[in-house]
């Protein structure tokens, strides 16, 4: 860690090592003033913008024995996250990232409300470099309108339907609904279907 950089804590730990993969981050750290047998430790961490949170903590003053715990969990939580990328519902979907040239480029007069997204793969994490977590249906946000001094846009992904903010920068371009493979046209009719039902039922009300 550079000295200039801001020291990352969880409580009086240290991190100093950390891989995140999938849904959650396995972190190493250390309490360089511990003076008992809790110098080191090991825990997975989830983080939802506002404020990390640690469990699954195992402490030792055996620092060799952390790291193995650390080697062992990054292993586990690699696999895991491999079964869900490569599960059933996945299964015949290239796993090709998409590229500029299998979208349409936007400029800053480009308005993407309500449009097909394609986000740039290498703002993902190398593990979701794939259709299946690039496009995305813009729902929104000042970064959607064009020329606009904002730019965060809210977006949901068309395979898993989980709402996500990226930046107007983070987007690589748009595909029309009629040219998208024919996976992501079903996932998105089940998710226009959904709001359009969400709709209805608050109308309902």
């Amino acid at each position: 860690m550079d000295s200039n950089e801001e020291k990352r804590m969880a409580g009086d730990f240290v991190i100093f090592h950390s891989l995140h993969i999938g849904d959650r981050e396995i972190v190493l750290g250390e309490n360089p003033d511990c003076v008992d047998e809790q110098r080191y430790m090991c825990a997975f961490c989830t983080n939802n913008g506002i404020m990390a949170l640690y469990t699954e903590i195992m402490v030792s003053d055996d620092y060799p024995e952390l790291a193995a715990l650390f080697g062992r969990r990054v292993a586990e939580q690699a696999e895991k996250t491999r079964v869900d990328l490569n599960g059933p519902k996945i299964q015949g979907i290239p796993n090709a990232p998409i590229l500029a040239s299998g979208c349409d480029a936007i400029g800053h007069h480009s308005d993407i409300h309500g449009k097909i997204v394609v986000i740039r793969p290498e703002v993902l994490r190398p593990e979701y470099r794939r259709a299946t977590s690039q496009l995305h249906l813009c729902n929104g946000g000042f970064g959607a309108s064009p020329n606009s001094r904002g730019s965060a846009c809210s977006c949901t992904e068309l395979y898993s339907g989980k709402t996500s903010r990226f930046e107007r920068s983070d987007v690589l371009g748009t595909i029309e609904p009629e040219k998208l493979p024919q996976w992501a046209k079903h996932c998105l009719d089940a998710l226009q279907a959904e709001k359009e039902k969400k709709s209805k039922d608050r109308e309902g009300r």
